[in-house]
């Protein structure tokens, strides 16, 4: 896919791995929109970037992304929907009960599930109508061997995953050429998981490999240990799971 002389659209682009990509997307000749909540990340963002668009807006929220359509409808439109912004919360043991799994679980899957299905039937009609266009979905590792610490997290993931295949043959029953792509990141060092002392990749590599990945028209972009681990569950999924599941994160379900 030619990235140059595109507009794209990044949601959760004020920080980490979304800015990454802002960053990167716009060296590589497109034009470039964030979306995020907190505004003063998007004004310093606006300040060091002037040719980045940024917006303010929540991913989980309704009529933030119809408010987001609009602007953007009126800016012109883009071409690529990359939906980069989601959430985790704190691991807590789903076997003792707690009003809190609830409200924890409704909140990951609003943002990293729901909110991705609002915004592709929001722009669809908009990204269907250019010559070239793409929808970029960030699945994890964890949509192939779920975290028992991350369960939820996981298992939106997991959701995005099948969507995406769905999705993909969705736009192929009606001869759309509208591209899906999947980015399935290993853990990157970001604000997220900053306590955490686990193996990391950078933003910068991950967005490298993303980008990569986009221009050859590879549909499904696993980077960094996601290709390790995709390959080993495959054959040995007891040991894809061990990997991934460590047994130090025990002790964060005993907290």
């Amino acid at each position: 896919m030619n990235i140059q002389n595109k507009t794209i659209l990044i949601t959760g682009g004020a920080s980490g791995i979304g800015l990454e990509a802002a960053r990167q997307f716009l060296d590589a000749g497109a034009r470039v929109i964030v979306t995020g909540r907190n505004q003063s990340k998007l004004d310093e963002v606006s300040k060091r970037y002037p040719l980045i668009k940024a917006i303010q807006s929540d991913a989980a929220d309704e009529t933030d992304a119809k408010n987001l359509y609009d602007e953007i409808a009126a800016l012109g439109g883009i071409d690529i929907l990359y939906h980069n912004a989601g959430v985790g919360v704190p691991a807590a043991n789903l076997g003792i009960p707690d009003k809190k799994h609830l409200q924890g679980e409704v909140y990951e899957m609003d943002v990293n599930y729901f909110g991705v299905i609002r915004l592709n039937n929001l722009f669809m009609s908009m990204l269907k109508s250019r010559s070239e266009a793409a929808i970029i979905h960030t699945t994890s590792i964890l949509s192939i061997v779920p975290s028992a610490a991350e369960a939820t997290y996981s298992s939106s993931k997991a959701a995005l995953a099948f969507y995406t295949i769905s999705l993909r043959r969705h736009l192929q029953v009606i001869n759309s050429k509208v591209k899906v792509f999947e980015l399935l990141p290993p853990l990157v060092d970001t604000e997220m998981v900053a306590g955490r002392d686990d193996k990391k990749i950078s933003p910068k590599e991950l967005v490298e490999g993303l980008i990569k990945g986009v221009k050859k028209n590879t549909l499904t972009i696993r980077v960094g240990d996601s290709k390790a681990v995709y390959l080993i569950n495959r054959v040995f999924p007891n040991l894809a799971y061990g990997l991934v599941n460590k047994k130090k994160a025990d002790s964060l379900l005993l907290s």
